[in-house]
């Protein structure tokens, strides 16, 4: 057996150069070689160099030392064993880094941080990511994945979640994206509720529209435009004004902060064209008209965008007739006499008949 200093053997010249170092110890060293093969070699102070095999160098394979150290940096490292047979000190990176992540993790779970790490696997059941080698699973039911969303498109997107479950003996640890998500939600509609203005005007998106008016989104709020803030007109149809995803202005018109509920106001409305009614039209005026709708009592006429008036079943012509659509039908223009006009209750009642004497022909084209 060779002899080393005081004829002792390699093993115990080995053993006593080690005293202070015990399998479990963390160690830091300065690297003095990364081999091709990505083996790091480490001067730990002792007369033994550490060796770090590219096995325990990280939990991820394709990782490479190189793109993390170079030649002089300092490293730490969980001994693994004192000697490989060789001479060297088995250590592991990998395990060491774990160590202090875990701590790092435990000290996020407690403060109930959130997280944003990579999803590093997909299944039927839901996500896995990996933050600094601890494996989190995410539940479908957690993912805040909408139905229409295709699982695989999640791997390697990174994700924002908190971990609501965390069971080291049985290595259980569950991950909710979607309690993030219904916290963030919650924390703008809270936000919104506390700064929202009558009065004031927001961007927003039609959501959907129905046929009393349409759903506008304004930052995670739904609010209500009703038909009569749309248009000045009272016979449009919300589809001819808006489309669903269309974005718009909308002025608030009410905010109920108790029950978290808007009426909006749409700003393209413009101004009241009924202030000037006066001033454009008198009781006697003959006008041409266009038919905007037929009911069974007569038919809604436009005198201009946002004014309109009724042209009675009585008024439509001489003869007696059992319905205004077998005189008059949506879309014509036909001249018509005002014979009643009061601003404020917006009221315009018109005549065709009053011009059956004075014309041969009321209805006409433009």
């Amino acid at each position: 057996m060779e002899k080393y200093e005081d004829n002792i053997s390699f093993e115990e010249f080995i053993s006593q150069s080690l005293k202070d170092i015990k399998e479990g110890k963390t160690v830091t060293g300065k690297i003095i070689n990364i081999s091709s093969n990505g083996e790091i070699f480490v001067d730990i102070g002792y007369k033994a160099d550490g060796i770090i095999s590219k096995d325990e160098y990280s939990y991820d394979e394709n990782a490479n030392p190189l793109d993390e150290f170079k030649q002089g940096d300092r490293i730490t490292a969980e001994v693994l064993k004192l000697n490989d047979g060789l001479g060297n000190v088995v250590l592991s990176y990998k395990r060491s880094k774990l160590k202090l992540a875990k701590k790092e993790f435990e000290s996020k779970v407690n403060h109930k941080c959130i997280f944003k790490e990579k999803v590093t696997e997909v299944n039927e059941n839901g996500f896995i990511v990996n933050y600094k080698g601890i494996r989190i699973f995410i539940p479908l039911s957690l993912s805040g994945m909408l139905r229409t969303e295709n699982i695989q498109d999640y791997l390697n997107r990174e994700v924002r979640f908190r971990v609501i479950e965390y069971n080291e003996k049985n290595r259980k640890i569950i991950g909710s994206i979607k309690d993030v998500i219904e916290e963030e939600k919650e924390a703008k509609l809270k936000e919104f509720w506390d700064n929202v203005e009558e009065g004031k005007v927001y961007k927003g998106t039609v959501t959907s529209i129905s046929t009393y008016g349409a759903f506008v989104d304004i930052g995670g709020v739904q609010g209500l435009l009703h038909i009569s803030e749309m248009a000045w007109g009272r016979n449009q149809k919300p589809e001819d004004i808006l489309k669903v995803n269309e974005q718009i202005e909308v002025r608030i018109k009410q905010a109920d902060k108790e029950n978290r509920r808007l009426m909006l106001i749409y700003e393209k409305k413009g101004p009241n064209p009924w202030n000037k009614i006066d001033e454009k039209y008198h009781i006697g005026d003959i006008i041409t008209v266009k038919v905007v709708k037929i009911m069974p009592f007569g038919a809604f006429v436009q005198l201009e965008k946002g004014i309109e008036g009724l042209v009675h079943i009585s008024q439509i012509c001489e003869k007696k007739i059992a319905r205004p659509d077998d005189v008059l039908k949506v879309g014509d223009k036909v001249n018509a006499k005002i014979i009643e006009l009061d601003k404020e209750t917006r009221k315009i009642e018109l005549s065709i008949r009053e011009l059956e004497g004075t014309s041969n022909e009321y209805k006409e084209s433009l």
